[in-house]
């Protein structure tokens, strides 16, 4: 009899094996912990005190850049707006002003993406605080096959892709895809 538990133990430890995914699963954490950093799509306010002709609203390309006046493009991808703040100041501060006071804001953040299982795929302008609930609200809702328990989120992160499984309540961040799966039942 214990051999038997034993060899049914084992069997089943073989099976859940097999059903392990070829992705890496993330931990799902607060997305409030991490910072958000710049990348293509967002646009940026930057305002050079006293310098009305450097002061404008910025789009940070495809190549990770924006392109300032006198200091031509600058790579901003990656670093939050405080670093993006300091390299400007270091840049400017080099051979054209005396001590420049910038300040960077996030006029607007790159677009989310939904796929799969929703009325209406596609990019949608991300909104602060946003859930994957309401991103799938947003493209049109859940299909009839929809799964409406766990979405798949593919994020950006440290310059690579990351994949993880999130309740429909986890907060998204600009950039996100959101993979709503079909439900076996």
């Amino acid at each position: 009899m214990r051999f038997l538990q034993i060899l049914l133990i084992a069997s089943a430890a073989v099976w859940l094996g097999g059903c392990s995914r070829s992705q890496p699963v993330v931990e799902v954490t607060t997305t409030s912990s991490i910072p958000y950093t710049l990348d293509n799509g967002d646009r940026l306010r930057i305002e050079v005190f006293g310098q009305r002709n450097l002061s404008n609203t910025y789009a940070v390309d495809g190549d990770g850049a924006i392109s300032m006046p006198l200091i031509g493009p600058v790579e901003v991808r990656g670093l939050t707006t405080a670093q993006t703040e300091i390299l400007l100041e270091r840049k400017l501060g080099t051979k054209y002003l005396r001590n420049p006071n910038v300040t960077v804001e996030i006029q607007r953040h790159r677009p989310f993406f939904v796929m799969g299982e929703v009325t209406r795929s596609g990019q949608y302008a991300f909104v602060n605080g946003m859930t994957a609930q309401t991103a799938i609200a947003i493209a049109g809702g859940f299909t009839p096959r929809a799964n409406k328990k766990l979405i798949r989120v593919s994020r950006k992160w440290n310059k690579k892709i990351v994949q993880f499984d999130a309740p429909l309540t986890y907060q998204l961040l600009p950039g996100d895809t959101i993979l709503v799966t079909e439900r076996y039942f």
